[in-house]
């Protein structure tokens, strides 16, 4: 066949390509392509149905004064009140406080990881029981710690004991929130032992082996070898449980304190609750929902961009 009779069979092709019309799928093709979207249809409707569709009705329902049955469209005025209001405040810097409990649970999780890792005598049973906290559910630890920390309970117990005198721990804030902070920490350090224990097996084990026949103690291998080579674990570690601090503290307070004595223990997440479902005043909590959304969704950017910084020096 000559040059131009190949130009000439050629031609169509390129001008049907030419012309912007996709090429047509092979039946296999398009076969395949409909058994990919029927496989995650459900998942797609239980996404849509219990995660998109709340959040917008949410969204909506901030914009209405109601009480769940009435609305009444106010535009934002359920977000210039609550931001007006000195109760707001007041619970914003008691979410604040209970960020002590961040650094204390990566410091707790990260010299267990590192025990773990070089596999001290028991490590295998350790590793067991610091996960057991992982297992109960925040009512039950609550309940525990409410328990431990009462006035006829173990640890006023040990106090008389000791020739002390018993403490009242959940009749003033500085205590209360101290015992929560506690219950935290014991609960939450277990999981993060094991996300940085991962990260730990990322590392070449011939690195910790030159430094310690270089001398190097057991601190300076923390230092200079076991931070900077998982310092992307901490950063997840420290973004998941400052978000957990904001959203996920409710079943604590409902359990140990109900939010008091007064609102000196009130969460962010445990006013919305009190406001949509305990006061009726479900417009407001919709639109503290949504604000505690935007702020966790910022100190999530923050925290990334200084990590990313931190990397980069």
């Amino acid at each position: 066949m000559t040059a131009p009779a190949v130009a000439s069979l050629a031609a169509p092709a390129s001008a049907g390509a030419a012309g912007g019309r996709p090429p047509k799928l092979a039946p296999w093709r398009r076969r395949e392509r409909m058994i990919g979207l029927a496989a995650v249809a459900p998942a797609i409707v239980l996404v849509i149905g219990f995660m998109i569709y709340p959040v917008c009705y949410a969204v909506w329902i901030s914009f209405n004064k109601t009480n769940g049955l009435n609305f009444d469209f106010i535009g934002l005025g359920n977000y210039t009140k609550l931001l007006a209001d000195p109760l707001l405040h007041k619970v914003f810097l008691t979410n604040i406080i209970f960020l002590i409990s961040v650094p204390l649970v990566i410091v707790a999780a990260l010299v267990c990881s590192v025990l773990l890792y070089e596999r001290i005598r028991g490590w295998k049973l350790f590793r067991v029981l610091f996960f057991v906290p992982n297992v109960l559910s925040t009512a039950v630890i609550g309940l525990m710690f409410k328990s431990l920390f009462s006035y006829r309970g173990p640890v006023n117990a040990a106090i008389v004991a000791a020739g002390g005198t018993p403490i009242d721990f959940f009749s003033s804030a500085g205590t209360s929130i101290a015992v929560i902070i506690v219950a935290l920490v014991w609960s939450g350090f277990g999981y993060q032992t094991l996300i940085l224990l991962s990260g730990l097996s990322s590392i070449n084990p011939e690195i910790f082996e030159a430094a310690t026949v270089d001398g190097a103690g057991w601190w300076k291998r923390l230092w200079y070898i076991t931070l900077p080579n998982i310092r992307g674990v901490v950063a997840l570690v420290s973004i998941l449980n400052v978000l957990y601090t904001f959203t996920a503290l409710f079943g604590f307070i409902f359990v140990m304190t109900a939010g008091g004595p007064g609102y000196d223990t009130t969460t962010l997440d445990y006013l919305i609750y009190t406001l949509a479902f305990s006061s009726s005043r479900l417009g407001e909590g919709s639109a503290l929902a949504v604000m505690v959304f935007l702020l966790i969704g910022g100190l999530t950017l923050i925290q990334l961009r200084f990590f990313r910084a931190t990397e980069d020096d």
